[in-house]
């Protein structure tokens, strides 16, 4: 197993990586306020590892209400949100109860946000099960619903107090999940660790074919990355760099998905083609050859990902990334780089510029 830390002063929590450990209870009661959880999956998930994790805990002592939420980015929304309310509600959950999300990122979006809120505050633990949320979503505390004018519109900074990745449940990803994950792998190679951008070019191979040792080495080191940077600004308010680094593609991205309706694209999906959106002004602009564009996009295909952006038009997209959370003032902040593993936050992107890349990124 192995372990690392997101230090946040009296906030900080481990996250724990490896095979086995979605049924270790054991790791899970000290975490917890009171013996009872609130156990947050969804239809999928819940059928594969529920039983287990429940079974585990009840064995300890420790009392589990099952949540089971619809599959799927188009339920990350009110009406799901407040089906956790009503069952927390109904069973007379207090605020020692812990609310536990058991799935990937829509679940422990959902979940966090109603831990986050409820008797406006509750303890809350991530058992991510897909490669996305393992290296991304499950860590740095970010929680939330989509608005149909905009994803991750609606929500509230809440750290959990512990993150259980267990790489065997990669084992049931469908391909094209698995895929979607290695986007926000990928992302940090881009935007700030050069060597393992290289390592992931080496061994994409090894990790598709779902090699146990190489999935967790892939998910620890994107794990640190994330870790450091919101160690360094976790609310996001850095003007320059910080957190936001984290969203390279995803301005572009959230555009796709909010524009061709949530679910039609996986998340990994759109911020692969977003990224290629970024990377492709980032050569406009003049800080990438179009040696590292290539580059970039091999890298992104090889590992099953799409790198032409849904066509929607471009003032259609200018419009969907006018309600992106880095807009400050009505001025749009992209992640663009000034070359491989060197991410920064730009406002000042001509607008035709902009256009142009779009339409570049939308064509065959």
């Amino acid at each position: 197993m192995r372990r690392l830390n997101l230090e946040l002063a009296e906030r900080s929590y481990p996250i724990l990586i490896g095979g086995g450990l979605v049924s270790r209870a054991d790791i899970i009661l000290p975490y917890l306020r009171n013996p009872r959880v609130a156990l947050v999956s969804n239809t999928t998930v819940a059928p594969l590892y529920m039983d287990a994790l429940a079974e585990a805990l009840e064995k300890l002592g420790v009392g589990v209400t099952p949540i089971i939420l619809p599959d799927g980015e188009a339920h990350k929304n009110w009406e799901s949100l407040n089906l956790i309310y009503d069952v927390l509600l109904a069973t007379r959950c207090d605020r020692g109860t812990t609310i536990v999300a058991l799935g990937g990122g829509v679940i422990g979006d959902l979940a966090g946000f109603a831990a986050a809120t409820y008797q406006r505050g509750v303890p809350f633990i991530q058992v991510p099960t897909t490669l996305l949320s393992q290296v991304d979503s499950s860590v740095g505390g970010k929680t939330g619903i989509n608005h149909p004018r905009g994803k991750n519109m609606v929500g509230a900074f809440w750290q959990p107090k512990l993150v259980l990745a267990d790489t065997d449940t990669l084992k049931t990803l469908p391909d094209r999940e698995l895929s979607a994950g290695m986007a926000e792998v990928i992302k940090y190679g881009l935007i700030r660790d050069l060597p393992f951008l290289g390592w992931l070019e080496a061994n994409m191979d090894g990790l598709l074919a779902r090699d146990g040792d190489l999935l967790g080495y892939a998910i620890e080191r994107s794990c640190v990355n994330k870790a450091e940077v919101v160690a360094a600004d976790e609310l996001e308010t850095a003007r320059e760099g910080g957190r936001a680094l984290l969203n390279l593609g995803h301005t572009f991205g959230h555009a796709i998905e909010t524009g061709m309706g949530y679910g039609e694209w996986l998340h990994g999906e759109a911020v692969a083609a977003g990224t290629m959106m970024a990377v492709e002004l980032s050569r406009r602009l003049g800080w990438l050859s179009a040696t590292d564009v290539a580059r970039v996009r091999a890298l992104m295909q090889r590992a099953g990902l799409p790198v032409k952006g849904a066509d929607l038009g471009a003032e259609r997209y200018l419009e969907l990334m006018s309600h992106d959370k880095k807009v400050v003032a009505g001025n749009l902040r992209l992640i663009l780089l000034k070359g491989l593993g060197n991410a920064v936050t730009f406002a000042d992107a001509p607008r035709e510029e902009i256009v142009a890349t779009i339409e570049a990124c939308c064509r065959e």
